[in-house]
């Protein structure tokens, strides 16, 4: 386990490249925390930082989103707020994309507690005030 602290916006990138360093080797990284704690703000940051060239947001009507880098590699931003029932995402094949090997980032995998791989990482966003994140990974 790591925790460490996002003082400010500012130091988003550097938390970035600790998260990417500490996830390194999986391929589903799962993001938890409440509406707002900024899980799509560091998964931006994160992409950013591995060279994706598409416009990354919050997939939340589409369920996935998908993007690519520079070099070809394909991966896949997963939002499961708005889902009811864990088998939207088995219908839309969440088991095929965890396991196509491309990188899988997920936001409310808790609405899916059944479909996160054991071996996915985890990564607790908590607020601690306006600005400032804790940010444990395991």
């Amino acid at each position: 386990m790591k925790r460490f602290v996002c003082a400010r916006l500012q130091d988003i990138d550097f938390c970035a490249k600790e998260i990417i360093e500490s996830c390194r080797g999986k391929n589903v990284w799962v993001f938890k925390g409440p509406m707002g704690a900024g899980k799509t703000t560091i998964i931006r940051a994160i992409a950013s930082q591995m060279g994706i060239v598409d416009n990354v947001s919050s997939p939340t009507f589409g369920l996935v989103n998908e993007y690519g880098d520079t070099e070809g590699n394909v991966f896949y931003h997963f939002d499961f707020y708005r889902i009811e029932d864990q088998s939207e995402a088995v219908d839309m094949g969440v088991d095929e994309y965890f396991g196509s090997g491309s990188l899988c980032w997920v936001e409310w995998g808790e609405r899916i507690p059944d479909l996160i791989p054991s071996d996915a990482a985890v990564i607790a966003i908590h607020s601690l005030d306006e600005y400032s994140r804790e940010i444990t990974i395991w």
